[in-house]
């Protein structure tokens, strides 16, 4: 059975991985909002049809589905939502300038972000963590800092994500413990799509640009969102949370072998460096013996 949960966790890390070269290829014909709203739509719509599926299958069963729309649900989503939305436009936006192998090294810099910021919400982080932190720093900084201290416009749109995509996943450690996770993601994907209408109304995308990016958007937003969110409940059930972190963090892995088979992007030997301690740090965080805080998605 753990085995069956660890291969399930590794199929969602890969296609969250790949997800960054879709985002990348949909940059081509799109602005970065209106692909971000449209995505977020599709990932809605892909969720609730799942949440229809289960609901069939549940009733056939004569067991209750579990979604339950109250106050607390729709509090949890909107808040995630938001965060969901901040952080996916400055990813997308830094994704534009940068490769998308490095933008997934400097984005997963969330992993290490969580714990820290979980101290200010009375949750101490252990001394791994901290050593974790500084070498993620070492990371970052072989990876965006060129020509002493000069940082490339789209990094920082990207350490920006890292930060929102932290805040986004302790709101939902905050709200998902009382409710369903699949509901609370259907809502916020919702709440991240509504949120980019009026920037997708100035973007003024047109008809020919959505189906110009028809593939990656589809990409972005059923296989990242509806499939792989379903895999990751699916595999981290009655699994130890460390380790599905662990191997869900290998999606910037994934990311940069994508983004050199598909996209052609080649890093420099400054920069492969800077992956290595990157994803040292990330590994390191995630051992057994942190402080039990989830990590979800940032894809």
């Amino acid at each position: 059975m753990k085995l069956k949960n660890s291969l399930i966790l590794f199929l969602a890390s890969f296609i969250w991985g790949t997800t960054f070269v879709a985002q990348r290829m949909g940059m081509d014909h799109m602005e970065p909002i209106s692909f971000n709203g449209i995505r977020s739509f599709i990932g809605f719509l892909s969720l609730f049809c799942v949440i229809l599926l289960r609901k069939m299958i549940l009733r056939k069963k004569g067991r209750q589905d579990p979604f339950i729309l109250n106050k607390k649900l729709l509090l949890g989503g909107l808040v995630c939502g938001f965060f969901l939305f901040a952080a996916s436009v400055c990813q997308q936006i830094g994704i534009k300038y940068t490769g998308a192998g490095k933008s997934a090294f400097i984005t997963a810099f969330y992993i290490i972000l969580v714990p820290v910021l979980a101290v200010f919400l009375r949750k101490p982080a252990g001394k791994r963590v901290w050593i974790s932190v500084f070498i993620a720093l070492a990371g970052l900084y072989l990876l965006s800092v060129k020509d002493g201290f000069s940082i490339a416009s789209g990094d920082i749109f990207l350490f920006a994500c890292a930060f929102l995509y932290a805040c986004q996943i302790l709101s939902i450690d905050h709200f998902a413990p009382e409710l369903d996770s699949l509901s609370l993601s259907c809502i916020q994907f919702l709440t991240a799509g509504i949120l980019s209408v009026p920037f997708m109304l100035a973007e003024k995308p047109a008809l020919s640009q959505v189906f110009s990016s028809l593939w990656p958007l589809l990409y972005a937003g059923v296989m990242s969102s509806g499939v792989a969110y379903t895999c990751q409940i699916i595999g981290q059930k009655d699994m130890d949370p460390s380790v599905a972190s662990l191997i869900m963090s290998f999606e910037s892995v994934f990311s940069l072998l994508a983004g050199w088979i598909i996209l052609h992007e080649h890093l420099s030997f400054r920069e492969l460096i800077g992956c290595a301690l990157m994803l040292t740090a990330i590994l390191l965080s995630q051992l057994p013996g942190n402080q039990d805080i989830p990590v979800e998605n940032a894809g």
